[in-house]
């Protein structure tokens, strides 16, 4: 009989493989459009003309030519005006459709001027930030060069089969789902299908609009070469080639185990060697021994344990010249072991933390950077750290947030965080915030539910959605997200325990700790409903919120920020999901909420 080890192995390089194949980008193509509109703010560029955008798209003025046949005038562009560019749809980070192009940074350029005026918001500042390692509070040096990323379609097939070359439009004030439509002579129907989830007000917002090529048809959308029985023999042979890797691994290992004399491993409690489990495959995570990881926290000492969760214990400790958190989990925590595994070695982002490696010698490891200032629930609670200034607490914000819409939109396949909260988002030496544990992290099937588990997660940061029908979509990540904005304001816990007043019954006390009546209360049921609510609905909402600020701020934030994240907040947390901005319009949001900061 197979060992339950091997079993283990065969479950983990199984959900490894399965994931990567998930991971893949959508069809990709060889031609996509993108439209670039010339404003006001963007003609003082001096020879701004048809060569001069050909230059940013790396196109030659034939190109631009062909796909420009109603521009009259090639040397120069009039404010109003869109130019068409052309360039490959690619798979960028084995995660979204894109194009990256390179641009020589002049002088004075900052992110937000590239992105809005050189590329006539094709791109954006986050795009710039998260694909180039300039600081974006900075100008960025003269001559370096930038990576510029822009977004693309190929077209759906669960929409029409018809088209198969889109045009990436930035939406201009004014414009709106018809009148894009109008412009392209398609139906307003059409580009919605096409772009669910759109604000079709905002100006900036990204559409991807079907359109014509140089001759004046639409192209079909390409279609598989695969047949169905293809495709699942190709499944089924691989699944053949991963239980054969497997086995011959589980023997080779079984054999060179039998082999020694002595195990050079610790024994427990008077045990038998600790069993190994090999043959996992981690993508970009080291493998470590347990000898390894032992001699590093002292034999796991009391001195280097740094927390305790339900999950299992973390110990500090310095792994090959870098210091590390490494979460020891009992193999009956297979599951989330595998789901943090699986996630964090496809998903890498600067705000979410970072898995180094892994270990599955007696009991499941898994090796994180070690994050140096603890985490948000700490600083803002705890009498150990310094108050967080309101621009701290804004960066903080919007770095988790650009964590999550990293996972909702940008990895193939989507993941929900599902644990969401201020004790899940740690910060770094530099005040910057990332999302950790993802252990309860699952593919984002949209309306789907928790049957097997139920809801997971923490009460108070749980949807209505979530924690009454287990109900599963990044809109429960989006709820979570707005309580901990909630949190950044008030400094207040999710959880409030409420003692007693001296006119509590005896048998309400009966039933209490001590004769304490403990009442577990959702922040945002309290203050998302009433108090916010009250505030935001007042005759005068800025006196009215300032009572809620965390006293520690004193007046030390501009009103204008704090009022547009209380807004923000209240949006997260709708009652119903679909009134829930997504991680992308937060993001978007809380960028305003900085610059209000900064002027």
């Amino acid at each position: 009989m197979i060992e339950s080890k091997f079993i283990l192995v065969l479950a983990i390089l199984a959900s490894c493989f399965f994931s990567r194949l998930e991971s893949k980008c959508p069809k990709t193509c060889h031609l996509a459009l993108g439209s670039y509109y010339v404003s006001s703010s963007a003609v003082f560029i001096s020879d701004f003309s048809l060569t001069y955008i050909a230059s940013l798209f790396q196109m030659t003025h034939e190109e631009a030519l062909l796909y420009n046949p109603i521009i009259a005038y090639h040397d120069y562009i009039e404010a109003g005006q869109r130019v068409n560019v052309n360039f490959s749809c690619d798979c960028i980070d084995n995660s979204f459709l894109g194009h990256t192009f390179q641009y020589t940074v002049q002088s004075g350029d900052a992110y937000k001027r590239i992105a809005k005026d050189n590329y006539a918001n094709l791109t954006n500042t986050y795009s710039l930030v998260k694909f180039n390692s300039y600081d974006p509070a900075n100008s960025v040096p003269t001559g370096a060069t930038l990576n510029v990323t822009v977004n693309c379609s190929c077209g759906k097939r669960s929409v029409s089969d018809q088209y198969g070359l889109f045009e990436t439009y930035p939406l201009q004030f004014g414009e709106n789902a018809s009148s894009v439509a109008s412009t392209y002579n398609i139906s307003a129907e059409l580009v919605e299908e096409y772009n669910p989830g759109v604000n079709f007000s905002s100006v900036g917002a990204i559409l991807y609009v079907p359109t014509r090529d140089p001759n004046g048809s639409y192209r079909a959308l390409i279609k598989w070469n695969l047949s169905g029985g293809a495709i699942a023999g190709t499944v089924i042979g691989a699944i053949a080639i991963l239980l054969s890797i497997g086995l011959v691994s589980y023997c080779l290992v079984d054999k060179r185990r039998k082999a020694k004399k002595a195990s050079v491993l610790p024994r427990m409690s008077g045990e038998s060697p600790l069993p190994l489990v090999s043959g996992l495959t981690a993508v970009k995570s080291v493998e470590f021994s347990y000898e390894e990881l032992s001699k590093a926290t002292n034999d796991f000492s009391m001195a280097n344990k740094i927390g305790q969760g339900g999950f299992g214990s973390v110990y500090y400790a310095v792994l090959r010249g870098e210091k590390t958190a490494i979460k020891k989990m009992e193999t009956q925590a297979s599951s989330l072991f595998l789901a943090e595994l699986n996630v964090l070695t496809h998903v890498h982002h600067s705000n979410l933390v970072r898995l180094i490696g892994y270990c599955i010698e007696g009991a499941l490891f898994l090796v994180y950077e070690y994050i140096e200032n603890g985490d948000l629930s700490q600083h803002l609670r705890s009498g150990s750290w310094s108050p967080l200034s309101w621009a701290n607490r804004v960066q903080i914000a919007l770095d988790s947030a650009r964590g999550l819409e990293y996972i909702h939109e940008h990895t193939v396949p989507v993941y929900i965080h599902r644990d969401i909260k201020s004790s899940n988002i740690l910060i770094d030496e530099k005040g910057r915030a990332k999302v950790s544990d993802f252990g309860l992290a699952r593919l984002a099937k949209v309306g789907s539910k928790s049957f097997l588990t139920g809801p997971v997660g923490t009460i108070g940061y749980m949807s209505p959605e979530y924690g009454q029908y287990g109900r599963v979509s990044p809109k429960i990540d989006v709820y979570a997200f707005g309580v901990v904005l909630y949190e950044l304001i008030s400094a207040k816990g999710a959880i409030v325990i409420i003692e007693p007043s001296s006119n509590v019954s005896s048998e309400a006390n009966a039933k209490g700790l001590d004769g304490m009546v403990c009442r577990f209360v959702y922040l945002s049921q309290v203050v998302t409903n009433k108090q916010f609510d009250d505030a935001l609905m007042d005759g005068d909402p800025k006196e009215s919120l300032k009572k809620l600020v965390d006293p520690r701020l004193g007046d030390d934030y501009p009103i204008e920020s704090l009022m547009k994240m209380a807004q923000l907040a209240k949006a997260c947390t709708q009652y119903k999901p679909h009134k829930r901005p997504g991680m992308r319009s937060v993001v978007v949001t809380l960028m305003a909420v900085a610059d209000l900061i900064t002027g």
